[in-house]
C-alpha cells in the first residue's frame, strides 16, 4: 500500500472540480445577465471594451487567471501569512476612510488612475484567513471570554472601518461570520439573541403608532415587552434546572398581563406598557437574586438578556430617527410598510418587481427585456442584476440560478466538513457564510423582502472588485481543500 508523504500531488488531481464547474456556470450566467442589463438598443458590439458587457469579460478573464494563480501557491502560504494579509487590508481600509474621492456618497473606493478598487471586497477573505489562523491556534477555546473577545475583534475592526467609509451594507456582511462561529461552538443563545433583537426592531417600529383597541397602549411596545417575558421564561426553562420556576415565571407574566389588559379594556383605559415595564424590572431583579442565591451564571445571563432587550428596544426608535441617514431611514420605513415611496426609496424595488413579474415563466429572451433595456431599474447591472435574470430568463432562469447557488452552498458544506484541520474548516465555513449572506440579502432586496443595503450578487454583479473578491474567497479554499490528504512533518 502506498505511504502518504508530504510530497504534493498534482493540484489538478485533488482539486474539487464540481465546485469549479459551478463557478464557471455562475460566471457564464453572470456575463449574460450583465450583457442584458447594460445593453442599449442600437448597440452592435456587445464585446466592445467600451461597453460594460465587454469590460465584464475582462474581469472574468482576470478572475480565472487569478484563480489559477491561487491554486499554484503552496497551501501553507495562506496559513503562514494570514495575519500579514489581514494587517495590509486593514491598513487599506483605514486609508480609504480618508480617501478624497467620493463615489455615490461612499468613500469605499481607491482610485488609482483608470483603476478603481474597493478594499472592503478583499477584506472579506483577509478576515476569513485571520479568523481561521487565530481559531486554529493551540489551546483556542471559543467558550473562553478572552478568546471569544479576540475573535470578535477580528470581525468588528474591518466592520468599523467600512462603516466609517459610509458603506453600511458592506459592513453588515461581516455579521455572516457568526454562522461560522456557531458551527465552531459558539452558544446558540447568542444567535437567538440576535434574532430576538431583529424581531423587537421590526415589531416595535412597525406597530409603534398602532393603538390596542380603545386603550392608549402601543401595540408595538406591548408585543415587544410580552415577547421579552416569553423569551426570558423559555430561556429559564431551557438553561436552568428548576422547571417549575420557569413555568411559574411564564404564568405570572401572562396572568398579570391578561388581568391588567382586561382592566384597561373594560374598566379604566390606561397604558399597560407601564405595568409591563414594572413586571420586567421585577423579573430582572428576581433573576439576579437567583444568580446570587444559586451561584448559577445562567440566571445572570438571562437577566442581562432581558435588560439588554429593554435597552435595545428603547434605543431602536432613537437610532432609526436620529442616527441613521435619511435614505436609510426611508428604506426601512418602506420595507416595513410605513411609507410607500414609489418615486423615491421604494422606486428601485418597485421597478425590479415589475421587471421580474413581466418575465413570466420562460422570460422575454436574451436582450429582449423592456424594463431593463429602457433603464427603468437603477443599478440594474450591479446590485439589482437579479431582476434582469427574472425578466429575460423568467421563472425557469431565476430558479436555475438559485439552484446553482444552492449547489455551491451544499458543496462548500461538504468541503468544509471533510477538512482534517480546524484552519481549513473555519475558513471554509467563513466562505460559505459570506456567499449565503450575499445571495439571501441581494435576492431578497430585489424581491422587496429585505432592506436595500447595496451588496452585490456573487459572480453576477458588474465590477472587478467584487468578482476578484469572491474568486479569492473561493479559490483559496479550493487550494486548502486540495491539500487535505497531505501528511505534514
Amino acid at each position: 500500500m502506498a505511504q502518504k508523504t508530504d510530497k504534493k500531488p498534482g493540484v489538478l488531481r485533488s482539486i474539487d472540480w464540481w465546485t469549479i464547474l459551478i463557478y464557471l456556470a455562475l460566471l457564464t450566467f453572470g456575463w449574460v445577465s450583465v450583457c442584458g442589463a447594460s445593453y442599449t438598443y442600437g448597440e452592435t458590439d456587445i464585446f466592445s471594451l467600451e461597453s460594460r458587457s465587454g469590460m465584464q469579460i475582462v474581469w472574468i478573464g482576470t478572475s480565472i487567471v487569478l484563480g489559477l494563480f491561487l491554486l499554484l501557491l503552496d497551501d501553507r502560504f495562506y496559513d503562514t501569512f494570514a495575519y500579514a494579509i489581514f494587517a495590509v487590508l486593514l491598513l487599506l481600509l483605514i486609508a480609504t476612510i480618508f480617501n478624497p474621492h467620493t463615489i455615490k456618497g461612499s468613500r469605499s473606493w481607491l482610485v488609482l488612475g483608470p483603476l478603481r478598487l474597493q478594499p472592503a471586497e478583499f477584506a472579506k477573505f483577509a478576515t476569513a484567513l485571520a479568523l481561521a489562523k487565530f481559531m486554529s491556534t493551540y489551546g483556542y477555546d471559543i467558550q473562553k471570554w478572552k478568546d471569544f473577545a479576540m475573535t470578535l475583534a477580528f470581525i468588528f475592526l474591518p466592520m468599523i472601518c467600512i462603516v466609517l467609509q459610509r458603506e453600511t451594507g458592506s459592513a453588515l456582511v461581516y455579521l455572516a461570520f457568526f454562522l461560522m462561529l456557531y458551527r465552531e461552538g459558539m452558544s446558540g443563545s447568542l444567535l437567538f439573541t440576535g434574532v430576538a433583537m431583529v424581531i423587537y426592531f421590526v415589531v416595535g417600529i412597525r406597530f409603534a403608532d398602532t393603538m390596542m383597541f380603545y386603550t392608549p397602549t402601543s401595540v408595538g411596545r406591548f408585543v415587544v415587552l410580552f415577547l421579552i417575558h416569553l423569551f426570558s421564561g423559555l430561556l429559564v426553562l431551557s438553561y436552568c434546572p428548576n422547571k417549575r420556576e420557569a413555568w411559574a415565571i411564564l404564568l405570572a407574566c401572562f396572568g398579570l398581563t391578561a388581568i391588567f389588559l382586561a382592566f384597561s379594556l373594560f374598566v379604566i383605559p390606561f397604558d399597560i406598557v407601564y405595568v409591563q415595564l414594572v413586571m420586567t424590572a421585577l423579573l430582572i431583579g428576581y433573576l439576579l437574586w437567583q444568580a446570587l442565591a444559586t451561584r448559577l451564571r445562567n440566571y445572570l445571563w438571562i437577566a442581562l438578556f432581558a435588560l439588554g432587550s429593554v435597552v435595545f428596544f428603547n434605543l431602536a426608535d432613537y437610532v432609526l430617527n436620529n442616527v441613521m441617514e435619511p435614505h436609510q431611514r426611508v428604506r426601512i420605513n418602506v420595507l416595513l410598510g410605513l411609507e410607500e415611496d414609489l418615486k423615491g426609496a421604494g422606486y428601485n424595488v418597485h421597478q425590479s418587481q415589475i421587471a421580474i413579474g413581466s418575465g413570466g415563466i420562460e422570460g422575454k429572451g436574451f436582450l429582449n427585456g423592456t424594463q431593463t433595456k429602457l433603464k427603468y431599474v437603477p443599478e440594474q447591472d450591479t446590485d439589482f442584476i437579479f431582476c434582469t435574470v427574472g425578466e429575460e430568463e423568467g421563472f425557469i432562469g431565476s430558479a436555475t440560478v438559485l439552484l446553482l447557488f444552492l449547489f455551491l452552498v451544499l458543496r462548500l458544506i461538504h468541503l468544509a466538513e471533510r477538512q482534517p484541520y480546524r484552519f481549513g474548516r473555519v475558513y471554509g465555513y467563513s466562505v460559505l457564510s459570506i456567499f449565503l449572506f450575499h445571495v439571501f440579502i441581494n435576492v431578497g432586496m430585489v424581491l422587496g423582502l429585505t432592506p436595500v443595503i447595496g451588496i452585490p450578487l456573487p459572480f453576477f454583479s458588474y465590477g472587478g472588485s467584487s468578482l476578484w473578491g469572491f474568486t479569492l474567497l473561493l479559490f483559496i479554499f479550493l487550494r486548502i481543500d486540495a491539500s487535505r490528504n497531505l501528511v505534514r512533518r
